[in-house]
């Protein structure tokens, strides 16, 4: 009999493990392990992921590189929109599970598996976020989620794994780490509580640098596509170009609280030196560039489109609307961004471009104007204030 093809989304860890252990000798399906790398992996780490997997009885092992095409696809809206989850977190984690979700399903149309399969827990987002993915996109291939229907304990998958002879460090790292090229998500026992810091030695990089350093941002529509005079080929590069830089000084660290897609608060420490960087230098620049109802509109659909995005929903075709408007307002958001760089923290210091508004031609800010007269302020501002003023003496009762 033919054994039944599924395709499991693997990152070598305790619950991909498990699952495929279980997947391949309880229930005897042929198992097709795949891992996608947003930009988090080595070329060393991803062989030996490959080679555990080898270890634990799968048909086939596949890498998907999903760095570049997750930049396309979603990190540049990201950058256009300022996005910001309470104005806190980059969305570093939830972007790039939807784009894996969306790899692992096109991976499993290509091989004609009868069934997916994840290694969720029933307590997070990602369940929904994989869930919800394959439905849209697979809608008949079969979900398979062990570690979420069997209801598992810690304990329970490593007695299960040494009951099958499978030799790995069962030690419980003392915090979780989830790098990507946006940004490294951080847990641990100090992020269950609601008072609680993360230690210095918490974080993953830790902080080696202490003289100042001055950096030359440079964009292009929008895009971050040169670092310090040097231009890249794929804004990927310059991304990693600054956070290697910038990572040592201890900046882009955070405690993110939010709200999950199943209804409950969590919170989260990350570190993402280079996508805050990226995101207020951006926002500086399109302050001296846009308009003020440029910058309103973009404002409140960039939080929808965060919002829509940390819950999964990235094939709204809402959200490719959204997507032509916002790069629709990046034309003119082209020029060169200044910051300064200290221990722990970061300042943007001021922009040059050729678009900016701020053009002394036309006037300075609390000094002088060239392009109306001080009668024209007065008559304007009896015009401006007019409704309102009628509404107060229409109600005021006199």
């Amino acid at each position: 009999m033919e054994k039944k093809k599924v395709v499991l989304a693997y990152s070598g860890g305790l619950d991909t493990s498990f699952c495929c252990i279980y997947l391949t000798r309880d229930l005897g399906y042929e198992v097709h392990s795949v891992i996608v790398n947003t930009g988090g992996f080595s070329d060393e780490e991803l062989k030996t992921v490959e080679k555990r997997a080898y270890e634990m009885g799968v048909t086939s092992h596949h890498v998907v590189d999903e760095t570049a095409n997750f930049y396309n696809t979603c990190v540049r809206y990201l950058i256009y929109g300022n996005v910001l989850k309470n104005n806190t977190y980059p969305l570093s984690v939830s972007a790039e599970r939807v784009s894996q979700a969306t790899a692992i399903a096109n991976y499993a149309k290509e091989i004609g598996a009868e069934f997916v399969a994840h290694g969720s827990t029933g307590a997070g987002n990602d369940q929904v976020r994989f869930d919800m993915i394959f439905n849209i996109l697979i809608p008949n291939v079969g979900i398979i989620t062990p570690i979420r229907d069997l209801k598992l304990s810690r304990e329970a998958e490593i007695e299960y794994l040494k009951k099958h002879g499978v030799e790995m460090n069962f030690e419980k790292a003392q915090y979780s780490i989830n790098k990507g090229i946006w940004g490294t998500s951080v847990g641990g026992k100090e992020t269950l509580t609601s008072n609680l810091g993360m230690p210095e030695e918490a974080w993953p990089t830790q902080v080696t640098e202490t003289e100042t350093k001055n950096l030359e941002l440079i964009f292009e529509k929008g895009e971050l596509v040169g670092l310090n005079g040097k231009k890249y080929d794929h804004p990927t590069q310059v991304i990693q170009a600054l956070q290697a830089i910038a990572q040592p000084y201890g900046v882009g660290r955070d405690i993110h609280v939010g709200d999950t897609i199943i209804g409950i608060k969590g919170r989260v420490g990350f570190e993402a030196a280079a996508p805050m960087i990226i995101i207020k230098a951006h926002h500086t620049l399109e302050k001296h560039t846009l308009t003020k109802w440029q910058l309103t509109w973009k404002d409140q659909l960039s939080m929808f489109y965060g919002n829509w995005l940390h819950e999964g929903q990235f094939h709204d075709p809402i959200m490719r609307n959204m997507e032509a408007f916002l790069t629709d307002t990046q034309k003119q958001v082209s020029g060169k961004v200044f910051v300064q760089l200290q221990p722990y923290r970061f300042q943007v210091v001021g922009i040059e471009s050729d678009h900016d508004l701020m053009s002394n031609k036309f006037g300075t800010y609390g000094e002088m104007n060239n392009s109306w007269s001080g009668e024209d302020v007065k008559g304007f501002s009896k015009i401006f204030g007019n409704q309102v003023m009628i509404y107060h003496k229409v109600n005021s009762g006199e």
